[in-house]
This record gives structure tokens, sequence and C-alpha cells, in this order.
């Protein structure tokens, strides 16, 4: 039998108080902070406009709110914007109203009046606009909540089905319980760096959870073979040993490399004030560490166990 470098099974206790450490401060985060969510899910208007100079941004979103009579008013800059040609003095301000049904063009108009009366020097230019329903956002909200059980509950039936032989139906429900793991450390991101809820959360949920089930089903496999050829021999807690041991070198690689590649996209959306690009690859450049951590120190211990205590009660 091969030599064991780690012993993952007896270190459980280790990785999972790791992880409860880690989302006890999530939550603690999300209780100081809150949720916010992004106008796609709310409903509202988001107007952008581009200016020269320098600009408060809290005094412009008050200024606004005064203006339009509407209370939920945020405002965030992007300075220096860069296109092809280089760098650009213009700066962009993106003003958001939340859970308002639209903002018309004669409102639209009427504070692009006020705005050039006020900031006069600041060549304040129009560069988009657009509105969310409130129904419409709750919709698309609910909607996407639905295609992530949706995603989950076929997932297990899933592992249930080709891992019938080793407790397919226990394999699938750990696995879930690891992409629980994974996308309540994803969600955090979002709450820890102040990012609303839209979707690219969405995305980010979906894309790990294909992404974190792949290396889980990795795993599942070798702990198979292992129990195939060295059921007689050795215990599943040393099958699951050796099976990770076997395995680790090939996560950890393929997270790096991964991580490299969503790290270049932060990087670029970071220097072209890109914040829909920004806000899809910080928190997949976490989700894709924890995904690999949840494969190999969450759900395969957890499958483990539970096996272990299925035989102790049979």
């Amino acid at each position: 039998m091969k030599k064991l470098r780690i012993k993952f099974y007896e270190n459980r206790k280790i990785f999972f108080m790791l992880s409860l450490a880690v989302i006890l401060i999530g939550v603690l985060f999300n209780v100081i902070f809150g949720t916010q969510l992004d106008i796609q899910f709310t409903g509202g208007a988001v107007i952008k406009y581009s200016y020269q100079g320098d600009l408060n941004p809290d005094e412009f979103a008050a200024f606004v709110s005064q203006q339009t009579g509407e209370g939920a008013v945020s405002a965030q800059i992007n300075q220096n914007v860069q296109n092809a040609g280089g760098v650009s003095d213009l700066n962009n301000v993106t003003v958001s109203f939340g859970g308002m049904k639209a903002l018309d063009l004669e409102k639209q108009k009427s504070l692009m009046s006020a705005i050039e009366s006020k900031y006069p020097s600041m060549s304040f230019e129009l560069i988009s606009s657009s509105s969310v329903n409130p129904s419409m956002g709750r919709t698309f909200f609910i909607k996407c909540l639905v295609a992530v059980a949706i995603a989950a509950v076929l997932l297990i039936i899933y592992i249930a089905i080709r891992f019938r032989k080793i407790g397919g139906a226990s394999a699938g429900l750990m696995a879930i319980v690891a992409l629980i793991h994974d996308v309540a450390i994803v969600y955090f991101v979002f709450i820890i760096f102040r990012i609303p809820l839209n979707d690219s959360f969405i995305a980010v949920v979906l894309t790990i959870l294909g992404y974190s089930v792949n290396d889980t089903i990795v795993i599942y496999d070798r702990i198979r073979e292992n129990n195939r050829l060295l059921k007689a021999k050795e215990s599943l807690p040393s099958i699951l040993n050796l099976s990770l041991n076997q395995v680790f070198s090939r996560s950890v690689y393929t997270s790096i490399t991964t991580f490299v590649a969503i790290t270049t996209v932060y990087v670029v959306g970071l220097l072209y004030n890109l914040p829909s690009i920004t806000t899809f690859a910080l928190p997949m450049m976490v989700g894709v560490v924890v995904g690999c951590y949840s494969s190999i120190c969450i759900a395969s211990p957890l499958f483990v166990m539970w096996q272990e205590k299925k035989a102790k009660n049979a």
C-alpha cells in the first residue's frame, strides 16, 4: 500500500472547525453590514454620467435624491476611465435608484439640467440609463434561486446513481453539504467586500457548483476504485486517505491554474475600471480555492463518517 503523506480523515475535525470559524466570521460581517441586493433583484433605475474633475459620491447622491424626491439613491465613481486609446481625463459616476419603477425621460432631462446648474464646470454628459420594474426584479431573483435548487437536486441524483455501489445517496448528500459550504463562503465575500448581490452572484454560484462537484466526483471515483481493490485489506478511512493523497496534487494544480487565470481577469478588470468583471472574478477566485478545499476536506470525510456510522448501526 502506498505510504500516506497526509491523514485527512484523522484531521477532519480541524478542517470542520476551520470552516466553521470562517462561516462564523462571515455571519458576523453579515449582521454588521447587512445584505445588499442590486436593482436587478429589487427593481430601480441606473443612470451613468461622464464628468471631469473631482466629485464626492455621497454629496452627489444626496443632491440627486433631493432633485428627484427618491430616498434610496447611491453613487459609484470610476476614475480615469481607460479605453483603447489610453487613459482618458474623464470619470464616470453611476447613480442607482433602488425600489422605484422607472425614471422617465422628463425626470431625466430635469435632473440633467439641475446637475449642469450645480456643477457647471464639470462637463456632465449622460452615457446611459436603464430601469427594472420591482416585480420583475423579484421574479428574476426567485427564478435564479430555483435554478440553483434544480442544479443541486440534479447533482444529488447523478451522484447517487453513479456511486450507488459505495453508498451513492450519502455521497450525493455530502457533496451538497460541501456545495452549501462553498456557496455560503462566496456569499460572505459579497458581504465583506460590500458587493450588491446581482446576476454575478448567481453566475458565480452556478460556476462553483459545477467546478466543485467535478472535483468531488473525481475523489469519489478514486475512493470507489480503491474500495473495490482494497476493501478486504483496508478500512474505509484508510482507503479515503489513500485516495485523497493520490488525487491531491491533481486537484491543487488544477485549482492553482484556474485561480491564476481568474486573477488575471480580475487585474484587467481593475485596470480598466470594469466593475461587472471584478464583481464576478473576485468571488470566483475565492470560490475556486474553497471548492478545492471542500471537496477534499469536507465532502469526502463526511461521506466516510456517514458510511462508518451506518456500518456500526447495521
